[in-house]
Formats: C-alpha cells, sequence, structure tokens
C-alpha cells in the first residue's frame, strides 16, 4: 500500500470490506475548534474519528502521550479498526494532525497505513461526498504489539543523543520568541536540536512536498532527510510530520520524543537555549 494516496483513489476504493477511514483531526484550545463536533457534521463515508486526546495515556504528566499497547488494542477495537486493514489516515487540522495517527498505528504493528495527501480540504476541493453522524459499529480484532526503537524518552536525551534532534515547532517557538502556550513550560529549544517547521514539509494546499524539496528542506536546516533522527515539538503531534517525511524518502531509522517539549520545557533541571541554532 503507497503511504500517500490521493482523493480519487479513496473515492474509487470506498465500500471495499478492509478499507478502513479515519478522521484523525485535533486542534490546539485556542482555536476554539472541536474536532469531533467538526466529524459529526461532515466527514468522508464511512470514516470514523481517530481522538488523539482520548486515545492516549491519561495518567502521563503531558498532553496526549503514547498509550501502552493493551489500552491502544482496546481503543482500536471500540472503534472498529484492525491491524491486517488497509487503513487511510486523513484530517482537517491546520497542525497536520493525520500524520500522529499514522505513526500511532504501525508503532502498534498496524500493517498497512497512508495518509490522504491534502487532508479533508483536497477531499472538499474534489467534490467528493460526505456524510454525518457515526458509521455503524464493526466487530474487529487489533492485535497491538508496540514496536522496539521507535521512541526515545527525556532520559536517553540527558544521556546524550547519538543522532540530531529536529524540532518542528515554529521558529519563533523554538527561538523562545514566543512564550510557550502550555503553563510552566519554559521557552527555547533543546541544546544542539535543528529547527523544521512541521509546515515547512508541505504545499499551501496541504500536500506534501516532493522527494526533492523534503531533502532540500531537511539540508537547508542542517540535516539529512536519509539519517536516524530524533523527532520533537511540542507535545509529539507535529513531530510527526517530520518523521513521515523520511519516511517518503525511505527512511524509517528515526525516533518520537514523545513528551516533546512539554515534557523537556516543563522541568527545570534540563538545559535549554534561546536563539536559532549555532
Amino acid at each position: 500500500m503507497r503511504s500517500l494516496v490521493t482523493s480519487e483513489w479513496l473515492a474509487s476504493e470506498l465500500g471495499a470490506p478492509d478499507l478502513t477511514v479515519l478522521d484523525a483531526s485535533w486542534h490546539m484550545p485556542n482555536v476554539n475548534r472541536d474536532a469531533r463536533a467538526e466529524y459529526e457534521e461532515r466527514h468522508i463515508p464511512s470514516a470514523r474519528f481517530f481522538d488523539i486526546d482520548a486515545i492516549s495515556d491519561r495518567d502521563a504528566g503531558t498532553p496526549h502521550m503514547l498509550p501502552n499497547a493493551e489500552q491502544f488494542a482496546c481503543a482500536m477495537g471500540d472503534l472498529g479498526v484492525g491491524s491486517s486493514d488497509r487503513i487511510v489516515v486523513y484530517d482537517h487540522s491546520d497542525l497536520r494532525t493525520s500524520a500522529r495517527a499514522w505513526f500511532m498505528l504501525r508503532h502498534f504493528g498496524a500493517r498497512h497505513v497512508t495518509i490522504l495527501d491534502g487532508g479533508f480540504a483536497r477531499w472538499l476541493g474534489d467534490g467528493r461526498p460526505v456524510e454525518r453522524g457515526y458509521p455503524p459499529a464493526r466487530e474487529v480484532r487489533f492485535d497491538a504489539v508496540a514496536r522496539a526503537g521507535q521512541v526515545v524518552r527525556k532520559e536517553e536525551i540527558e544521556r546524550g543523543a547519538s543522532v540530531p534532534i529536529l524540532d518542528a515547532r515554529s521558529r519563533a517557538r523554538f527561538e523562545g520568541i514566543e512564550k510557550d502556550p502550555r503553563p510552566g513550560v519554559a521557552p527555547g529549544h533543546m541544546p544542539g536540536a535543528r529547527n523544521i517547521s512541521y509546515a515547512s514539509v508541505y504545499r499551501e494546499d496541504g500536500t506534501f512536498r516532493s522527494p526533492d524539496e523534503l531533502q532540500a528542506l531537511f539540508r537547508d536546516a542542517g540535516a539529512d532527510i536519509g539519517q536516524p533522527f530524533i523527532a520533537s515539538c511540542g507535545s509529539g503531534v507535529t513531530a510527526n510530520s517530520l518523521i513521515f517525511a523520511a519516511h517518503l524518502a525511505g527512511n524509517d531509522r528515526t525516533r518520537l520524543y514523545d513528551g516533546s517539549w512539554s515534557d523537556w520545557g516543563s522541568d527545570p533541571d534540563t538545559p535549554k537555549e534561546l536563539g536559532p541554532t549555532v
């Protein structure tokens, strides 16, 4: 299954018994948008709502951290998603949150996961149909096993990261020009980190940039899209756009710092830097 699919391809596959479509939209609280309410009002036919906040470790000290495998399996069973399904993920969010769901599904063992290029905006722009409400329940099984080596914790980075750290936040957040939106989280970035805003891997219409454009983007930031790196952001969501961009370039040797700056910046003992990377 291709990593990216078009609205034309998806429209031709809707109704296939092994195809599951997921709306993984999520928004920052300050934008006053309700992703679930928007989904209920209109979504791609047969799509189910993948709630990034609900499908998380609710006991963690930082937002929407990865759940454990058992929790994820139960959530997918309730949602009607099987681990052997062909899964298409999309979003209608400025944060491009489908990449987070793509990472989570693959991390816990889904075999065939793809992203709808351009998301719901492209689907609407192409004049495709929508529906309201929720699809019928579906009895399936999701055999979840967390893949080793895909997630890094703060303690590992403190001991010294052996690969580059790429921060997907905006330049203003990275350099500490803007305050962090979360209370108690310091401004700035991890020492030595490089900044590649998640938004920069997309074109204005929300589709992914070409492989050549992505390579140049990483190179200009002092990184190599084909080499291992640790991706970080504000809370482990937008960093997945960098991981997906590397995946498009054939590089699956990346890792996610799931706690990201919410974890690092809230710890008074971690070193922090302001300004651009030297």
